[in-house]
């Protein structure tokens, strides 16, 4: 008899998470690791739950949206106003790796939750909290969502045409860099504590902070040249040519700031007398005429369609790309190739395509094992797991205190 193969357990099996945020960055977080193997428990407010269920567009009665934050978790519905909903908080973070939060700094402390109060439950205890301006400081208690963040952390100035009004990229992005870059502390306390030893820690984020890490040299530029970089609409302000150029029926990308691209470029455009000009030979002085090489780009690219820019570039080895729509991606093989569209069957009874996982792990790559839950799907056994009788959980339900 053939011995069947054992699957390969995901690199974050048997790591316990409490999720206690709501929206956007702290559930990214819990997403994130629920797809590598974590155990995550989300904690929801009783009667409502997480405002996310009912966000965005709707189907059957549930944000289609919820299907992609919350898969991989189960949903404890818990009304932490009440001081018996609170312990019940107590005793399963007691018995955890992580805990992730995004409350305004103070909340937990309002409930007796303090980081001192847990890791005197719980040493090992990873507490993940996500604020708009972090636990300490002048503007602790401000509230912050993403778009602040995004404002205050440099990005929403640059994002925009010149002399036109600040724009978001469409998504909120400040919640997600947040929620990355808390998902990297908890994977870097968590390995301190196995490896070294270490105790359980705080990972402080704060949501303009992400942001602001990102700006790449918004800040040396600025101090060490004395210049407050402006927004740049589709370009890249000194890297040439980098921006969007019209085309017969749409627009189309193209990067053709390396110096043998740009080289490359010129030729595949009929313009080989800028692609041999001596000063264009490298960005600085391509820089100094991007005006004339964006124009030359955009003369050629007007008369032509975006798949025929595209192909033509592709020849060429010069990167370039149309801008994607939804129905783009649905139908682009090469997302279908990389198993970046999966379809999950939610317990409402429908399939619907989302996300894939990222990052691609070779050997252990991640997985989603359950779809979104309703609101306290797991109440009872999650209760009955820290020892609550069925007597119990209905008494406590008669009073509110779960769902």
């Amino acid at each position: 008899m053939q011995e069947r193969k054992q699957e390969t357990p995901l690199p974050l099996a048997g790591v316990r998470v409490v999720e206690m945020g709501q929206l956007i960055a702290g559930p990214f977080c819990g997403k994130t690791l629920g797809d590598f193997g974590a155990e995550v428990l989300k904690i929801e407010a009783t009667g409502t739950g997480d405002p996310l269920r009912n966000w965005r567009l709707l189907k059957q009665g549930t944000s289609v949206w919820w299907q992609v934050q919350s898969r991989n978790k189960r949903s404890l519905a818990l009304d932490l106003r009440q001081a018996e909903a609170q312990e019940i908080a107590r005793r399963l973070i007691a018995e955890a790796d992580v805990l992730v939060e995004n409350f305004r700094p103070g909340t937990l402390e309002s409930w007796g939750m303090a980081p001192e109060a847990l890791h005197a439950l719980n040493p090992g205890l990873v507490i993940l909290r996500i604020s708009g301006y972090g636990q300490t400081g002048p503007y602790r208690d401000l509230p912050g969502f993403g778009l602040i963040g995004e404002a205050m952390g440099g990005l929403r100035h640059l994002s925009a045409e010149p002399g036109r009004v600040p724009v978001r990229v469409g998504v909120s992005i400040g919640d997600t860099l947040a929620a990355l870059h808390g998902t990297i502390g908890v994977l870097m306390a968590l390995y301190h504590r196995k490896v070294h030893g270490g105790p359980g820690q705080v990972i402080d984020v704060a949501l303009y902070e992400a942001v602001f890490n990102c700006m790449e040299s918004l800040i040396p530029e600025y101090d060490a040249c004395g210049v407050v970089r402006q927004p740049g609409g589709s370009a890249l302000p000194g890297i040439a040519p980098s921006n969007a150029y019209p085309c017969a029926d749409g627009w189309v990308l193209v990067a053709g700031n390396g110096d043998s691209i740009f080289r490359r470029l010129m030729t595949a455009i009929g313009r080989e007398d800028l692609g041999g000009a001596p000063d264009l030979a490298h960005n600085a002085g391509r820089v100094a005429r991007v005006a004339e090489i964006d124009g030359a780009i955009a003369d050629w690219t007007r008369t032509r369609s975006v798949d025929a820019v595209v192909q033509a570039m592709a020849a060429a080895r010069v990167p370039a790309g149309k801008v994607y729509t939804a129905r783009d991606i649905a139908e682009d093989p090469h997302y279908a190739a990389r198993e970046m569209l999966l379809t999950q069957h939610t317990r409402d009874g429908y399939d619907v395509r989302v996300p894939g996982i990222v990052p691609k792990l070779s050997a252990t790559p991640g997985r989603v094992r359950a779809s979104a839950p309703h609101l306290g799907d797991d109440t009872d056994a999650v209760l009955a797991g820290i020892g609550i009788t069925p007597e119990q959980i209905a008494a406590l339900r008669e009073r509110g205190i779960v769902q």
